[in-house]
This record gives structure tokens, sequence and C-alpha cells, in this order.
């Protein structure tokens, strides 16, 4: 399988509603890490989409693949923490330092069986996963349902999810963005860069807010502080990383942030929900949900419906 690569994996296209016309497959929209996950060679390897080795990261979840009969594979899934039912980014961004149910959720393939299994349809390539891996509490099958896009959107929002992902049900794999797959999400939330921090006031220890961007025609854009969603252990963490990080001017080109702050190297990239944008572009009641190391800070811009 030489040349396959996490930075190979398909990505959706954002957008404001499902799609109506048949010929759609609704899978449920996963809160954690996009996964690559290749054995070959009675091993394992877990990869980010922008090509980090994960199976350091997720030892459980790399031997629970590993015991798997399927001989050679590269499938497409995502990581996730759950809490009952739900999955949560802050959980698993925290797993490293606290306990987390932790589990794979397989939804595509690239390679199975030691087949280049790419240029198959969708159902058909979903349909030999589900029949080639052994599916537990561990390693799980992501579901999906045919048509009625918006009541399966408003259920999902109903219960707790980030949102849907739809997908052509005739589409090849392809290794890049497509408006085959597109996701739809219940509420807001995507990464940002973090450029910098501001004091911390009163018990408050390391920083009061983190400052955010996002590129813009590769343009630094400032959209807001973020001063919530931080525990004591997250604080110190932070703090270290961007101690290392420090810089004298700020790294902003756009946006017109705050002039006293702490600059930072605009390395670090951060999964913030929020409940809307203002009108000059800032991020209203933000919240912080943890550090993202899959996705380059250059990649990350303003998500907009397509």
């Amino acid at each position: 399988m030489a040349g396959i690569r996490g930075s190979d994996l398909m990505k959706a296209t954002l957008a404001d509603r499902p799609p109506a016309e048949p010929g759609w497959l609704f899978e449920r929209k996963l809160d954690g890490i996009r996964c690559l996950a290749v054995a070959e060679d009675g091993g394992v390897r877990l990869l980010s989409r922008n090509d980090l080795a994960l199976d350091g990261r997720f030892p459980e979840i790399a031997a629970a693949l590993a015991a798997q009969p399927a001989g050679d594979f590269a499938i497409d899934g995502e990581v996730v923490a759950l809490e009952g039912d739900r999955d949560s980014f802050a959980r698993l961004a925290r797993s490293g330092r606290e306990a987390a149910t932790l589990a794979f959720y397989a939804f595509d393939a690239l390679v199975l069986g030691g087949e280049d299994v790419r240029a198959l349809p969708l159902v058909e390539r979903k349909a030999r996963l589900r029949a080639a891996l052994r599916f537990d509490e561990r390693i799980r099958f992501s579901e999906h349902a045919e048509g009625g896009g918006d009541e399966r959107f408003e259920e999902a929002c109903r219960r707790g999810w980030e949102g849907l992902i739809a997908k052509r049900a005739d589409s090849p794999y392809a290794a890049r963005r497509s408006r085959d797959w597109l996701k739809v999400k219940c509420g807001r939330e995507q990464e940002f860069v973090i450029g910098g921090y501001t004091e911390p006031r009163g018990s408050r220890t390391g920083f009061g807010a983190l400052l955010l961007g996002h590129y813009d025609g590769g343009r630094l854009v400032y959209a807001g502080k973020v001063g919530t969603g931080f525990d004591r252990a997250l604080l110190a963490e932070l703090t270290a990383q961007m101690e290392a990080l420090r810089r004298d001017t700020s790294p902003f080109d756009a946006g017109d942030p705050p002039r006293r702050a702490t600059w930072i190297e605009p390395e670090l990239v951060g999964q913030v929900a929020f409940s809307e944008w203002t009108a000059d572009g800032r991020l209203r009641h933000p919240r912080f949900l943890g550090l993202r190391e899959d996705k380059a800070a250059r990649e990350v811009v303003r998500e907009a419906p397509d």
C-alpha cells in the first residue's frame, strides 16, 4: 500500500441543508479526529489528515484494528470519545489527561484484503467494509440511511449530534474535497489559529483569553477571543506551549486585534464552538473545545456553506 497517506482522505464540503434529491446516503457527523487506519505486514498505522502518526496517541484503537482478520487494509474512519451515546471532542482532547471511552467508527475503505477499492461505488465499498471487519464497542461501523435528508437532519440535532454527512451512493473515493460528500452542522463549530493571548485576571492563571484567527488569501484575519472552556490542566498545558512560541509582533494581518497582548507564532490550532458570526467577522459566545493536531494552521479558513 505504498503511496497511501492520511492526506489522501476524502473531504466533505460544508452545506446549509441536506440534499433532497434521491441517490444520497446519510451518516452521523462525528465530533472526533479523522483517521486513516492502514494495516500491513501484521501491524497497524493510524494517520491523521495531515499525515501525523496517531497510533501512539490511540494505542488501544491500533491494537483492536491489528487484531482484525481482514488482511491488509486502508480504512477511513474517526476516533471519538464517548459520553453515553454522545461523542465529545472536548473529552477526546483531554483523553491523555483523564480516562475516556474511545472508539473508532469505520465509514469507508480505500483498500480491503489488499485490493484497491476506491473506484467502486460508495454503497459497495461500505458493504465490503461491513463484511471485512468484526465490530464491537471499540471498532464500530458507521451506519447510514437513505432519503429524507431534512427529517434526518432535524432528528440528528434533537439527539444532540454535531450534524449529518450526506454522500452520493454511487460516488468513487477521491483524495480531495468533493461535493459528493456534504457536511451539514447542527451548531457552529470549526478550527481557528491561535495568534496570542491576554493576561489573566483575578484568580485565573496562565492567560485570560486566546486570540483567534483564520486565513483569507494568505492573510491571518483576527476573529475574536475565547476565554471559556479551560480547566486548570488545559490552562497549564496551553500556557507552556504558547510560551515556547512567543514573538514580539502581532501575527494578524487584518481584523483589528487588541493592542495589548502577548503574541505567538500562528502554529497552534484549536477547535471552538460558537453561536454565530457578527457583522464585523467576530465570534459570538465562543467556547474552546481543545487543540487540534490534525490540521495545519495554514489550512484554517472561515467555513461557509458552498
